[in-house]
């Protein structure tokens, strides 16, 4: 007979590993002809050891390992930092601009105000002038009137040429109103009422001159030239009339 087969099990007790001379291990051939891992399991894991190596920052000997942020990320990041810098700034800035705006207003309230105490001023001095003008008016007025109830035909000498008279047609108009009144403002005619130098018929016509007709000579002397140039065209005509009348008028 032939030698019994033993089949594929292993001996009880296998033959352990002799080391060699050379310090290496003896593996049964058994054992390496089992591989311990397939090709693509061991790919993954050298993949997965050196993408973890990389998160991690692990450096090993050989060439860095470059990371690549991609463009938008890092403008956001850029946009995003230059914000909270100018958020930084107004906060920052803030009390400075409030206390400059307030500055303008108080300045501008303070224009305002200067303004219109300007304007009241103005208008203070404005009335106070024209108080002064009518006061040196009515002041020069008193004197003309004056000076006219003393000298009346002084006065009215001194008008003939507001009415294109020369002094040729003086010695006319002072005989005539010599004739009509003697030259007395405050003359009246009993019979007629006629009033004042130029004897004016009824008194109140002399008012479109003025209102104060019965004391002031002025007033009546205008009142007389108005009436002899419109009526007679010179004091001569109207002295002319006057006397081929009798009893006189004109």
């Amino acid at each position: 007979m032939g030698t019994p087969y033993a089949g594929r099990h292993r001996p009880a007790r296998s033959t352990p590993d002799v080391p060699t001379a050379a310090g290496v291990r003896h593996v049964s051939a058994r054992v390496l002809r089992r591989p311990l891992l397939s090709g693509g399991a061991a790919l993954v894991l050298v993949c997965a050891s050196a993408a973890t190596y990389a998160k991690a920052g692990d450096v090993t000997s050989g060439p860095a390992a470059t990371l690549t942020v991609p463009a938008a990320a890092t403008s956001q990041a850029s946009e995003s930092r230059a914000d909270q810098l100018d958020q930084m700034d107004r906060k920052r800035d803030a009390p400075g601009v409030a206390g400059q705006a307030a500055a303008v207003a108080q300045a501008a309230a303070t224009a305002q105000g200067a303004a219109a105490q300007a304007a009241e001023l103005a208008q203070l001095t404005a009335e106070r002038q024209a108080t002064a003008d009518r006061a040196a008016r009515d002041a020069q007025r008193q004197a003309v009137v004056a000076s006219a109830q003393q000298d009346p035909r002084s006065v009215a000498r001194s008008m003939l040429g507001d009415f294109g008279w020369n002094d040729s047609q003086w010695r006319c108009l002072e005989q005539l109103w010599t004739g009509e009144s003697g030259w007395n403002y405050q003359a009246a005619n009993a019979s007629s009422d006629a009033y004042g130098i130029p004897q004016a018929l009824p008194a109140a016509k002399m008012g479109t001159v003025a209102a104060d007709y019965r004391t002031n000579p002025v007033t009546q002397i205008t009142w007389g030239m108005q009436y002899v140039k419109a009526t007679y065209g010179s004091p001569c005509a109207a002295l002319g009339s006057w006397n081929s009348r009798s009893p006189h008028w004109y």
